[in-house]
């Protein structure tokens, strides 16, 4: 893999024909780090965020060595990484998933919202001696969203008197018994947290059962031109709160698993202006590809003109088009660019770590990426160098 000083010096060097995926690995690691040494428990990354062995093997070597899988080509491709703990968390799993996960792979943490859910895993994971005695089984809990970006309480999710009487079955079923939520990915500030941990408290005491383990997953922010969090810090200490005043033993686990914090920072997307008419611009990615958040959920991203000599142009807002020839394929921003951006300009697209590569699909013959690391700073962190939070630009 090339490495380049930043991706102004990539551009210069190779006038790439394709759009290009930048890693930052040592941005993943840092966070990781950050993660590893603030969060008042255990840090599982969400697998599905990115799947590129660079920020993979960043994230391992900065201490991460649990992952969250949610389906069964993520576990075999996990498990290949040697001393990891999996947990596979999708609430509704086949059969041969199931089966699969404990008898080839090893896997004992399963997560379901459902009795159905917890009679397939009863099954699929006896054997000739009867059920297993060895489940991690997690309680999958629906939870209000407040201030998340893409809310994901209506799919999955049990509560109130349904989830007690599930998680008293459950206990029946699990060596360890857990509950899990989540309150919505990009989530910028800790009240649902706050709300959720609340309705978890509750929900033990109506059970009256031992719980072994609080998965508070995932939903962490990362900064983007049109979203500044609050400190993650924050987040961690309305957790920390809510925990000691659990209806648990001092031995509880706490989990939590982050994707777009842990990975956001570190990718970028470098593309080329293919045409230019008045304020829009149409570039050689877009919503199918690496900008699917852009296109369908309105994320603005940070961008960069890479041409030397415009850094102090005045700036004017773009709307971005994708390469295919669905008129859907468009990003409206406002994305900030130097005013004489022109065709055959590249333009860097920050902090899309998180979900970019993992959504890119090849619609209409596109989809292929030049791959190369970068050894700058992203252009927004979270992160500061003395461990201490921050927002600032690179």
């Amino acid at each position: 893999m090339e490495r380049f000083a930043s991706a102004l010096e990539m551009v210069e060097a190779k006038k790439p024909d394709i759009p290009v995926l930048a890693a930052r690995p040592h941005a993943a690691a840092r966070a990781a780090r950050w993660f590893v040494k603030n969060f008042p428990g255990e840090v599982a990354y969400a697998y599905k965020a990115n799947h590129s062995v660079f920020l993979l093997g960043a994230l391992y070597g900065a201490g991460i060595t649990q992952f969250d899988v949610a389906s069964l080509a993520e576990l075999e491709d996990a498990a290949t990484i040697p001393g990891v703990r999996l947990h596979f968390m999708h609430p509704v799993k086949s059969r041969t998933a199931i089966r699969r996960a404990y008898h080839e792979f090893g896997i004992r943490c399963f997560a379901l919202d459902s009795e159905d859910e917890l009679e397939k895993i009863v099954e699929e994971t006896s054997t000739a001696d009867g059920p297993a005695k060895d489940l991690e089984l997690f309680v999958r809990i629906s939870v209000p969203a407040k201030n998340s970006r893409i809310p994901l309480e209506r799919k999955f999710g049990i509560a109130g008197q349904k989830a007690a009487k599930l998680l008293v079955k459950t206990r029946l079923a699990a060596d360890e018994l857990g509950l899990t939520f989540h309150v919505g990915s990009q989530t910028t500030t800790p009240d649902a947290f706050v709300t959720a941990l609340s309705d978890i408290h509750k929900l033990i005491v109506k059970a009256g059962v031992v719980v072994d383990a609080i998965d508070v997953g995932g939903g962490f922010p990362s900064r983007y031109t049109d979203s500044e969090p609050a400190p993650l810090k924050s987040f961690f200490d309305v957790i920390k709160a809510g925990m000691d005043k659990m209806p648990v033993t001092e031995h509880c686990r706490l989990i939590c698993e982050p994707g777009r914090a842990l990975v956001a920072e570190a990718e970028s997307l470098i593309v080329r202006v293919d045409a230019r008419r008045g304020d829009e611009l149409f570039i050689n990615d877009g919503g199918y590809g690496a900008l699917f958040d852009a296109a369908n959920l309105g994320f603005v991203f940070p961008v960069k003109l890479l041409r030397p000599g415009t850094e102090s142009e005045p700036l004017k807002p773009f709307e971005l088009w994708g390469p295919t020839c669905d008129s859907i394929d468009g990003m409206k921003g406002p994305f900030m660019l130097p005013a004489s951006v022109r065709e055959g300009d590249y333009i860097e697209i920050g902090n899309l770590g998180a979900y970019g590569r993992a959504l890119a699909g090849g619609f209409n013959g596109y989809g292929r990426y030049l791959e190369v690391i970068l050894l700058d700073e992203p252009m927004y962190t979270m992160y500061g160098d003395d461990d201490v939070q921050r927002s600032s630009k690179a």
